[in-house]
């Protein structure tokens, strides 16, 4: 699918997140809520529908939503089950228990890396459907032999996190998931893990001409099982929208198929309105009112949230807001304003847990030895060079930056000697000094780095450049 010209055409994105919360049991029944099981041996008789079988609500499952909910800076209400009826092959009963015109969270809003708010329309509890094989073919049910089904997930709990269609490009959209799954582990709610369904995507995709303000027709697109799928199926299905309204077609309303190996959605059904699905009060569940003293009582116990994290590193150490988005992101933003706290210089310990900290073994670094290491550094003990490499080895090894350095024989190189060694780097390679005082700014890399292997690594950086600049003027 070709791109399309973004100057003339809007994307509007709306994402429908699926979280599989993290209880012991499932919504409505004492059956284990695990992955990975033998099929349809985590099921009892509400989990299959049987007769007389009647569910009853879970109470860990509704603290995890109201959790995710003020997380999310929702309304927290009363609300009610409904039965949503359709063709479920995989729900032994045939309906799904969920939340309709009342649902749980209502109203809330997502603040991304990049400061940007994304509303949240509602975040409302149901239960799981099962989950088909289909066997022969290419594994779809229209061309499969037979059919296979796995009750396992049926009645697992799920809470549904509706945004609003305030998205206008996949990386917005990957930023907006990201920063969901950051906020669902927060709290507990959920382990996030798409690559076991516990997370899943769907996303509404419609296109606009840039100025218009009603929204074009959209398609909800299934199957996106990891950032980079969400990515491209919304980049392939604008595209696809564009292409049709240009050739003089209409979008139909439809659900589509993402396929990550062709790279294209394809049609599963048309799309489905909520009048398709008779929803009506589930008879066999009362209403659900959380107390005001129960929505504080949590409220009080969420930790600090990634938002919330992002902004204290800034407001504490400096870091720009991409920084803090990657060292939040890396679970490291507690060390650094530990470290800063220390008397650490902010903007190299910053700089560190951004180039230097990628190892997931650095959340055991102490903010004793970061702070010491960049003593050193910032107190010329240290090349920025020897500090790299020093850090590393704290990292591997868990030693102090003093023992490190001095089992490696770092130490500051006298003035005097880093003058004479830049001296001689000049006088060897005299038609590149030229160009270098003539202006080629390119050359001082090379500069620095022939008086870095003369003094074979110990030679500071900036030091160096300060004297390349001093004998050039």
């Amino acid at each position: 699918m070709s791109d399309f010209d973004e100057s003339e055409w809007e994307t509007v994105i709306g994402l429908e997140v699926h979280a599989e919360l993290a209880t012991r049991t499932k919504l409505f029944s004492s059956a284990p809520n695990e992955f990975g099981g033998e099929p349809n041996t985590n099921i009892d008789p509400v989990t299959l529908g049987l007769p007389g079988a009647l569910p009853v609500l879970n109470e860990q499952a509704v603290e995890l939503a109201i959790r995710v909910g003020l997380a999310l800076h929702c309304t927290v209400q009363r609300s009610i089950f409904a039965r949503k009826n359709y063709f479920y092959p995989d729900q032994a009963k045939n309906y799904q228990i969920s939340q309709f015109d009342l649902p749980i969270n209502i109203d809330g809003w997502i603040e991304l890396p990049d400061g940007k708010r994304i509303g949240i329309e509602r975040a409302h509890l149901e239960e799981d459907t099962g989950k088909s094989t289909h066997i022969g073919g290419g594994g779809r049910i229209h061309e499969a032999d037979y059919s296979l089904v796995d009750y396992n997930r049926c009645g697992v709990p799920l809470l549904e996190i509706v945004g609003r269609p305030d998205l206008r490009n996949g990386d917005d959209a990957k930023a907006y998931v990201s920063e969901l799954r950051a906020i669902l582990v927060a709290v507990g709610a959920s382990d996030g893990k798409m690559e076991e369904g516990s997370m899943r995507v769907d996303c509404n995709v419609s296109v606009r001409r840039r100025g218009e303000t009603e929204f074009g027709t959209r398609c909800e697109v299934k199957n996106i099982n990891s950032l980079r799928s969400l990515g491209r199926a919304i980049n392939y299905e604008a595209a696809r929208h564009v292409a049709l309204i240009e050739a003089g077609e209409k979008v139909e309303q439809q659900t589509r198929h993402w396929d990550e190996s062709e790279g294209r959605t394809h049609k599963l059904r048309s799309k489905e309105e909520a009048d398709d699905y008779r929803y009506f009060p589930e008879p066999d569940l009362v209403e659900l009112d959380p107390s005001a003293e129960w929505i504080e009582r949590v409220r009080s116990e969420l930790p600090s949230l990634p938002a919330q994290r992002r902004h204290d590193l800034v407001d504490r150490t400096g870091a720009t807001p991409a920084q803090a988005g990657l060292i939040v992101e890396r679970g490291l933003d507690a060390l650094c304003i530990a470290a800063v706290d220390l008397g650490a210089d902010g903007s190299r310990v910053v700089t560190h847990a951004e180039h230097n900290l990628a190892d997931p073994r650095a959340v055991d670094l102490t903010p004793e030895n970061l702070a010491k290491l960049t003593e050193m550094e910032t107190g010329g003990d240290l090349s920025a060079t020897q500090a790299k490499q020093v850090i590393a080895e704290m990292v591997e090894t868990g030693a102090s930056p003093v023992d490190i350095a001095k089992a490696h024989g770092f130490e500051a190189m006298d003035t005097d000697a880093l003058a004479t060694t830049v001296d001689e780097v000049i006088a060897a390679n005299p038609d590149e000094w030229q160009r270098y005082c003539d202006g080629d700014g390119k050359l001082t890399g090379f500069f620095v780095g022939q008086v870095m292997k003369a003094t074979k690594g110990q030679a500071d950086g900036k030091a160096v450049s300060a004297l390349l600049n001093a004998r050039k003027s």
